[in-house]
């Protein structure tokens, strides 16, 4: 019973500060302030910088997909080999087969878990470069298009306010810009 009064207060405190937001953006407005609202998400799905770094991790860690898909086709092939011939194996034959196939299932459980790890980390790492820059670019086109606030992600914001498109073509300008640069 507590919980459903906490929560139910902390819906209430919610939605008051909610109203308070709302009521201090509507008089920021009416007082010369320029509020933006940028889809932070949107900005990362679409930007040329954020699809180039995918496209970077996808290509640093093909081959070591490529090796997992092999160990996995080498597998695949043992287990059947095992399963069709082991009625006519000989006793030692068929038990050096089981040990490959269990040494093989953990080697490639291992690299199926190393691989995981190591892209999660660099995925992170790419995501926070990326998340930095566009955080950056955000800023400056904020500043020069004189906005006093700029919100990310809010719950609710009308097209007068989104600057998401503006900045996206910003992105998309100074990534044509740099592979131009580097193209020279």
């Amino acid at each position: 019973m507590r919980f459903r009064m906490t929560s139910f207060a902390g819906l209430r405190v919610g939605l008051l500060l909610a109203a308070l937001l709302a009521g201090a953006a509507a008089v920021a407005q009416t007082e010369g302030l320029r509020i933006g609202a940028v889809d932070f998400g949107r900005l990362i799905d679409q930007s040329p910088q954020a699809r180039m770094a995918t496209e970077a991790l996808q290509e640093e860690f093909a081959p070591r997909q490529r090796e997992i898909a092999a160990l996995q086709r080498s597998l695949q092939e043992k287990q059947e080999t095992y399963q069709r011939d082991s009625a006519i194996m000989g006793e030692t034959e068929r038990l050096n087969l089981e040990r490959e196939i269990t040494a093989e299932q953990r080697d490639m459980q291992r690299e199926q878990t190393a691989f995981i790890e190591d892209m999660d980390i660099r995925r992170n790492a790419e995501l926070t470069r990326v998340q930095e820059a566009l955080i950056q670019e955000v800023q400056i086109y904020s500043r020069a298009a004189g906005y006093d606030l700029v919100v990310a992600n809010p719950l609710y914001y009308g097209s007068a306010v989104d600057i998401t498109e503006e900045v996206l073509r910003r992105l998309e300008a100074d990534f044509a810009a740099e592979d131009t640069g580097a193209a020279e």
